[in-house]
């Protein structure tokens, strides 16, 4: 679901699409954070210790906001709030995920510093965010990237298993999660965004 239970959720697609700095992974997100993918299959969530890489690649503060795109259960907002303190929202689609995430949010305790929105994150103005989580299919990634483009410059962005297309992300970390036992990758970027090189011309 994007980006994942918060416990971070991303959803499993019927068929795979795999387009990221060459990483597959073995379960790819069909999202449901807009009216568009209200459809798409069911939630997958995104390992609680790679969440926690994720916020730390992000080099998530107690004066960042973090915005998750595609909230899912609450688990990335919840999990930058508790540990770092930070101001952090969620934004999902699926009305039941947002009384879940909701509630997952009073029992963490993290209701003055989390708030979750039934919002579909295409419409959204992302300049008041300094941090974007992620955790979509590589289409809806590159759908995103006019609105990304506008946020502030030094916002970071990161990403679970799927990049952006056409942009350059400033780090790369590949990890084993101890919770699943399954690889991950974690992009991590900067805005503004690096555009990837053209490549060269074929030679006749």
């Amino acid at each position: 679901m994007p980006s994942i239970y918060v416990y971070g959720y991303c959803y499993a697609a019927i068929a795979g699409v795999f387009a990221c700095v060459g990483c597959q992974p073995s379960s790819p997100p069909t999202p449901r954070s807009s009216k568009e993918h209200k459809s798409e299959v069911a939630p997958i969530p995104t390992p609680l210790d790679v969440v926690d890489k994720m916020l730390e690649m992000a080099r998530v503060t107690a004066d960042d906001v973090v915005w998750d795109l595609g909230s899912g259960d609450g688990r990335i907002v919840i999990a930058a709030a508790k540990k770092y303190g930070c101001k952090a929202v969620g934004f999902e689609i699926e009305p039941k995920l947002v009384r879940q995430s909701r509630g997952n949010v009073l029992d963490a305790g993290v209701e003055d510093l989390v708030t979750i929105e039934e919002r579909d994150i295409f419409t959204l103005d992302l300049e008041s965010a300094s941090v974007i989580t992620l955790y979509l299919l590589p289409r809806m990634n590159k759908q995103l990237v006019p609105q990304l483009e506008k946020m502030k410059p030094g916002s970071r962005i990161v990403a679970h298993d799927f990049g952006i297309e056409g942009f350059i992300p400033d780090e790369v970390h590949r990890m084993e999660s101890a919770e699943d036992e399954s690889r991950h990758t974690i992009l991590l970027w900067t805005i503004p965004l690096k555009p990837a090189p053209e490549p060269p011309p074929e030679k006749d």
